[in-house]
């Protein structure tokens, strides 16, 4: 993907502040405007609801879909509520069981990635967290409907990986996606947490790096200032590209669609090591 000259003088910094706009479209405003006919289904059926993760069918591009993404408030009170965007383990009991209804019933699965981490609380630790998490992404791996997650905000750590492990991983432009936010990473690194600007470039976190390293498969354009500044243009481009990914994947036998599944996650990380001759270097 070139970028135009304006792009080039935003840091990956700049792109992490854009990712937590609070204006940012949420889950719920993707399916509002890119879906009908949504039902919303609730609980894990072993502990209880997170609001910090909704999902449910739709129709979308005229077909009926299980949508499942992590929700943030829009003020503060129901950023409260749902925890801002961090599930709990029983939120991603309840997507799994979503997946499940969906494979069942052959409908695509499409997720939308907005969560900082994974609820790191000693209650969420003592009902399974770690666990809820792995569940979550083997099941992914093997679920034989097509599926699509997009980031639409911030993809932090395994709390949105949980949910991401999909056949395409669409990025919007502005969005980031990471093993650990910034400041967590400058706090283990250089034991400084106000050194986030410079952890940001070290973890090649944009969607520009992600889609060079093969890691995702398209970036998504935004409007100029990001998507919180003409959402609906925002949503819509994300609905092209989503319908075009759909339309490609249900070309691909379950059998065919499991096999590229399967390599594209073998063939992320993957490094040569450059053979040097040791007398030549002295």
């Amino acid at each position: 993907m070139e970028e135009t000259p304006q792009q080039e003088t935003i840091t990956p910094w700049d792109r992490v502040q854009l990712a937590r706009h609070p204006q940012r479209p949420h889950t719920l405003d993707y399916i509002a405007a890119l879906c009908e006919d949504f039902v919303e289904l609730h609980g894990d059926r072993r502990f209880g609801d997170d609001p910090a993760i909704v999902g449910g069918m739709a129709t979308f591009a005229g077909q009926t879909v299980m949508v499942i993404g992590h929700q943030k408030g829009n003020d503060t009170r129901e950023n409260m509520r749902r925890n801002f965007g961090m599930p709990h383990p029983e939120g991603y009991r309840k997507a799994q069981r979503l997946m499940r209804h969906a494979e069942k019933f052959g409908m695509p699965v499409i997720c939308f990635i907005d969560t900082p981490a994974a609820d790191p609380t000693k209650g969420s630790e003592e009902r399974g967290q770690a666990n809820a998490i792995a569940e979550s992404i083997m099941l992914m791996t093997t679920l034989r409907v097509p599926s699509i997650a997009v980031v639409i905000g911030e993809g932090g750590s395994g709390g949105a990986l949980a949910i991401s492990v999909a056949d395409r991983i669409l990025m919007q432009e502005n969005s980031i996606y990471s093993v650990a936010p910034p400041e967590a990473a400058a706090s283990i690194l250089w034991r400084d947490a106000a050194k986030a600007p410079e952890a940001a470039k070290a973890l090649k976190l944009t969607a520009a790096d992600l889609y060079e390293l093969r890691i995702i498969d398209e970036v998504i354009p935004e409007p100029p200032g990001g998507a919180h500044t003409d959402r609906l243009t925002a949503i819509t481009t994300v609905g092209e590209r989503l319908r075009a990914h759909l339309t490609d994947l249900q070309q691909r036998d379950l059998d065919t669609l499991l096999r590229e599944r399967y390599q594209k996650y073998r063939s992320i990380g993957q490094f040569q090591e450059q053979q040097m001759d040791f007398f030549a270097r002295r």
